[in-house]
C-alpha cells in the first residue's frame, strides 16, 4: 500500500506514505531528491540523493512515512551538502543532534493520537529552510532547466556559471553533477511517459534518447533492470 500527495508548505516537494507487505525489496529510482523518512521500525532516516536504484527491504506491516524534498532543497533543510548523503541512508541523529530527538518526541506523539505524520515532518523540514533563508535559487533553475531537456552547456550558460562551477555547485545541491542529474530526470520522464501506455519506441524519441535501446542502457545503468521490468503489467 502507497499514497501519496503534495506537501503545500514547500513548492515541489512530497508527503507518501506506505505499509511494506514484506514480499521482497521494493526498488527505489534515482530521482535527485532527498528524503525525510520515518519507519515504524528504524525510527528517523536521512536517504540521500541516489546514483542507482535503492532496493528497501522492509518487515511485514513495517510503516514507512517520508517527505520526499525536489531537486536542490534538501541541503538548506538538513544543513548538510548533498553530496556528503549521495547513495546513503543516515540516522537523522547523526546530523541534527537533539533537535532529531526532539522530533522523534513528535512524531511518537501524533502516532499516539493518530495525526498525521507526514505533517510532522513538513512542519519541522519548512521551519529549517525557512531559518537558512529558503534553498539556494540555483538549484531550482538548474533542475528545471535539465529536466525540460536543456543541454548541461545551455544550462550553464543560462545561469551564468562555467562548467567546473556548474558541475561545483551541482555536487552541493544535488549530490551529482549537472549530466548525471540531467540523464536521471530524463529516465524518469520517460518512465512517466511509458508508465501512460506511450510505446518504449516513441518515448526514446520523445525523451531524447537516439533509439530505443539507448533508452534501455540508460534506465538499465541507473535502474539495474530494462523498463520493461518497471511498467505495470498489460490489462
Amino acid at each position: 500500500m502507497y499514497r501519496e500527495e503534495a506537501a503545500p508548505g514547500i513548492p515541489g516537494a512530497v508527503r507518501w506514505a506506505s505499509v511494506s507487505r514484506g514480499d521482497g525489496p521494493v526498488r527505489v529510482l534515482p530521482d535527485g531528491c532527498l528524503d525525510l523518512l520515518w519507519s515504524s521500525r528504524s525510527g528517523l532516516l536521512v536517504a540521500g540523493p541516489d546514483r542507482q536504484a535503492h532496493l528497501s527491504v522492509s518487515v511485514p506491516g513495517e510503516r514507512w512515512v517520508g517527505l520526499r524534498l525536489p531537486p536542490g532543497i534538501g541541503p538548506a533543510v538538513f544543513g548538510i551538502p548533498a553530496d556528503e548523503l549521495r547513495d546513503l541512508r543516515v540516522p537523522l541523529d547523526d546530523l541534527w543532534g537533539p533537535a532529531a530527538t526532539d522530533l522523534a518526541d513528535r512524531v511518537a506523539a501524533a502516532e499516539a493520537r493518530g495525526w498525521p505524520v507526514g505533517g510532522v515532518l513538513e512542519e519541522v523540514a519548512l521551519r529549517r529552510l525557512r531559518a537558512a533563508g529558503g534553498p539556494d535559487p540555483l538549484g531550482a533553475r538548474v533542475a528545471a532547466r535539465l529536466a525540460a531537456g536543456a543541454t548541461v552547456a545551455a544550462t550553464a550558460a543560462e545561469v551564468g556559471l562555467g562548467a567546473r562551477a556548474l558541475h561545483r555547485r551541482s555536487r552541493l545541491l544535488f549530490g551529482y553533477g549537472p549530466k548525471t542529474l540531467a540523464r536521471i530526470l530524463r529516465m524518469r520522464r520517460a518512465l512517466d511517459l511509458a508508465g501512460a501506455g506511450t510505446p518504449l519506441a516513441e518515448v526514446a524519441v520523445l525523451a531524447g534518447y537516439a533509439d530505443q535501446a539507448h533508452l534501455t542502457r540508460e534506465v538499465k545503468e541507473f535502474a539495474g533492470v530494462p523498463p520493461t521490468r518497471l511498467l505495470p503489467p498489460a490489462a
